[in-house]
């Protein structure tokens, strides 16, 4: 793979010490290896990560793929040779780290964000085992690990985060209009991956199908790219829901459009996390979702937000209408949903994995398969 390398820490001066935070010698060295052509929850999670590591004094570089936005927003990140700590943020990244670091004295840190199973083969198990550590982005992605035969004591949880600081700010008139959900009626988004199996768009394009025939006129905006989008648009049409649902493909807006719902809907049958839903409780919106995997550790059924079974269109439908047709408990949750976020700071998710590379230093590369 070609690496698009980004150095800018020799460009400028090392940050002021702070209380607490590292001196110059003390500061780690990490580099981020990043494989994916798109943008999404995994790359910004990367790009905060790095500028607040970067904020703390220590030293980070990045590779990842030549002309993709993840490059341009590690403008002030960068790629060296003789790293503390490898931190691969994606699957492919794990085989390019392992292997480049097989004869190295760095360490290698895996973040799992996905809670589908490891393939059982000798590659993955070599691959995985090379990790001193793996950060799981939920308790329920650390369960998945451990099935998959990955010692308990190897894998850390650290959430996911986002930045309270900077609330998306929502779409204007002009804007939804291009896309054709101005106006008064409700308006229901969700921003989510369209890749099988984890992902389920069909089951949204069924709730707003529902929503609208219990007597909600709303109109949908289902934000997200992928091989599923093709199904999706299929059952838009045999659902007869016409423009009221609009697929608007991948979007570099995809947070302001999401700030500017009625109702947030995430709808897929596994999720390791689903920081989409945070994104919607940081701008103020109200959240529906199916209780997949690491949603549950999100939201709390009933204080933060509702909770369906997967694959249950209908009663997606109907806690979309229940939301919109009750002022009070839209309010209840808008509020829940402002301090739930607060647990899940970019802040945290920084120092929790800058206690995962202390281990991993501490520990020193674990050899050998998985389970070991």
């Amino acid at each position: 793979m070609q690496s698009a390398v980004i150095d800018a820490t020799a460009e400028r001066a090392a940050p002021p010490a702070r209380a607490g935070w590292p001196a110059p010698d003390d500061a780690l060295r990490v580099v981020h290896v990043d494989t994916e052509r798109s943008w999404g929850g995994g790359q910004r999670q990367l790009r905060w990560l790095a500028e607040g590591l970067q904020r703390r004094g220590h030293r980070n570089w990045a590779a990842v793929r030549p002309g993709t936005r993840l490059a341009e927003e590690l403008a002030r990140v960068g790629v060296a040779v003789g790293a503390d700590v490898v931190h691969a943020h994606t699957g492919h990244a794990v085989a390019l780290c392992a292997l480049a670091g097989a004869r190295m004295p760095t360490r290698l840190v895996v973040t799992r964000r996905v809670a589908l199973p490891l393939r059982r083969n000798p590659v993955t198990r070599w691959k995985y085992g090379r990790a001193a550590r793996i950060i799981a982005v939920s308790g329920h992605v650390r369960e998945v690990l451990c099935a998959c035969g990955i010692a308990a004591d190897r894998i850390g949880v650290v959430r996911s985060g986002v930045d309270p600081g900077r609330p998306p700010v929502p779409a204007g008139p002009v804007t939804l209009e291009a896309l054709g959900v101005g106006g008064r009626r409700p308006l229901v988004v969700m921003v989510s991956a369209l890749v099988p199996p984890h992902k389920d768009p069909e089951t949204f394009v069924a709730a707003v199908a529902a929503a609208r025939a219990g007597g909600c006129d709303c109109t949908a905006l289902l934000i997200g790219a992928g091989p599923l989008a093709a199904a999706a648009d299929r059952a838009r049409l045999d659902a007869g829901l016409g423009e009221s649902l609009r697929l608007a493909g991948e979007r570099r807006d995809a947070l302001e459009l999401l700030a500017a719902a009625d109702v947030a809907v995430l709808s897929s049958r596994g999720e390791g996390l689903g920081t989409t839903l945070l994104d919607a409780m940081l701008a103020g919106v109200p959240v529906v979702a199916t209780a997949a995997g690491g949603v549950r550790e999100v939201v709390r059924d009933g204080v933060d937000g509702l909770l369906v079974p997967v694959g249950d269109g209908a009663a997606l439908g109907a806690a979309i209408v229940r939301v919109l047709a009750d002022r009070g408990l839209r309010e209840r949750l808008v509020a829940a949903g402002r301090e739930r976020v607060k647990e899940f700071s970019i802040e945290r998710t920084v120092e929790g994995t800058l206690n995962e590379y202390r281990m991993a230093l501490a520990a020193g590369r674990t050899r050998g398969s998985p389970g070991r």
